[in-house]
């Protein structure tokens, strides 16, 4: 009975620390930063390239500002992280997205948008950093008003 016992525990144990040690990785300065550049600056991102292959797939109007449907896909060879800004929220830096070696480098997401605003994608590819924009107007019902 112990043996059970030792052996759920040990399981509960592990369902809880594996999640605790990803949020060992977050980069709090970024994802609370106010602004785009202050979110790039402690990613350690400066210059990037525009890209055609970086495709953000978004309403160009959404209707509900509390759900707005993004799909961003990269065809940049080697991208190995996807970066979401959304400009006029008030924490600007979304999301980010790691890619091991010959995963697909793509992701859908739903976000909270505040207001009217461009939608920034980053790909990181070869240390080198590409990006994309796209506005989408929010119209009654955004989450900043």
């Amino acid at each position: 009975m112990n043996r059970i016992r030792r052996a759920l525990l040990a399981a509960l144990v592990f369902a809880i620390a594996r999640p605790l040690a990803a949020l060992a990785a977050w980069n709090k300065e970024a994802f609370s930063a106010k602004t785009p550049g202050e979110a790039l600056k402690s990613l350690g991102i400066g210059d990037a390239a525009p890209a055609k292959d970086l495709h953000i797939e978004a309403p160009e109007i959404a209707e509900n500002g509390a759900v707005v449907p993004i799909e961003i896909s990269s065809a940049i060879p080697g991208t190995t992280a996807l970066i979401v800004l959304l400009e006029k929220n008030p924490f600007p830096l979304t999301a980010r997205f790691d890619f091991k070696e010959g995963a697909l480098p793509f992701v859908k997401l739903n976000v909270k948008m505040a207001e009217t605003a461009d939608v920034r994608v980053l790909a990181e590819a070869g240390g080198k950093y590409y990006f994309a924009k796209q506005e989408i107007k929010i119209t009654v019902g955004g989450c900043g008003g």
